[in-house]
């Protein structure tokens, strides 16, 4: 793959995790939209409840903790398959890291010249440069698709009450 190869495509994958991070930006406010207007449903059925308890809303009271747990649940274990692929990730990258640092320590050592070690460190350090960028860039891609997949329940979750309990 050439340098501008690898630059269009570094390119695409910034772009996607732009628009990525756009519409998770969109949806948290709208999912703030949406719990404002719950809240505001909702204490109006309690305080109805509370004037007269033959009218109180039981089902839509029980709701409350409920949908709260399965969404709160769901994204959580968004959250954990992240930290787990991103932490499987991390420690692959680490091994193959010291792979290369053992080879390129190896060439420091045997090389015939000052200036030979010198090059071997420097081709390493280049090398550990763009490593090290790659693998912050899918770092980065991770934790903006883990975060898009664990606000997605509880956005869901509120923005249905809202369109509920509107009616």
């Amino acid at each position: 793959m050439t340098q501008i190869d690898k630059a269009l495509k570094t390119g695409r994958r910034l772009t996607r995790d732009g628009a990525r991070a756009a519409s998770t930006a969109l949806s948290g406010g709208e999912m703030l939209q949406a719990a404002g207007d719950v809240i505001n449903a909702r204490m109006g059925i309690m305080a109805a409840g509370m004037a007269d308890p033959r009218k109180i809303d039981l089902k839509e009271m029980s709701l409350m903790s409920t949908e709260k747990v399965e969404a709160l649940s769901a994204s959580a274990s968004a959250l954990a398959k992240t930290f787990g692929d991103i932490g499987g990730r991390v420690g692959s990258s680490a091994l193959t890291e010291a792979g290369h640092a053992s080879k390129a320590a190896t060439s420091i050592a045997s090389a015939s010249t000052p200036a030979a070690a010198m090059q071997a460190q420097y081709s390493y350090a280049v090398g550990w440069w763009s490593r090290a960028a790659a693998q912050m860039l899918t770092l980065n891609s991770a934790l903006l698709r883990g975060q898009a997949d664990a606000l997605r329940p509880i956005h869901s979750t509120a923005v249905a009450n809202a369109k509920r309990l509107k009616k």
